[in-house]
């Protein structure tokens, strides 16, 4: 026996206005915070679910304790990952700052979105993404497509 799920077109009306209403209404509410809606669970949304789950489980069937041990080391696990993941952009920011260090007074080779820029590394300032004076102007490091000797030949 085959139940067929059809929807009137009185009915599909009202689905599409009430979908179209809950949108709008979404839609302001975002704009009037300004801000996009966070679509990364992270730890604090790993326990906020948790502690729903423990305080609104069946006393007559609580949860097994291998079940909560697993989800406890998946909390742990997601908190590890989220400190390695911070570690590596800390290590990757100090790699970048160390390269452009290295090329003080060798020549590079900066592309900006108008220019290509040839000259010496003069100067390098510090920050996530250091700077570097090449002719008097500062570029960001992440503009350097090449870095080279300028060793003068003997005359």
């Amino acid at each position: 026996m085959a139940i067929q799920a059809v929807m009137s077109s009185q009915e599909m009306a009202d689905a599409a206005q009430w979908v179209e209403a809950q949108n709008r209404r979404l839609g302001e509410e975002i704009s009037q915070r300004n801000t996009l809606p966070n679509q990364n669970l992270g730890k604090d949304d790993f326990l906020r679910i948790l502690i729903t789950q423990l305080s609104h489980q069946d006393p007559t069937a609580p949860m097994q304790d291998t079940e909560f041990i697993a989800q406890m080391a998946q909390f742990s696990s997601l908190e590890q990952m989220t400190n390695m993941a911070a570690d590596f952009n800390r290590m990757a920011r100090y790699l970048m700052a160390n390269e452009a260090v290295s090329s003080l007074g060798k020549g590079v080779e900066i592309v900006t979105h108008n220019e290509v820029v040839h000259g010496v590394v003069q100067a390098i300032t510090r920050g996530d993404v250091p700077q570097i004076m090449v002719n008097g102007r500062y570029f960001d490091w992440e503009q350097v497509t090449a870095v080279f000797d300028v060793t003068e030949p003997n005359s």
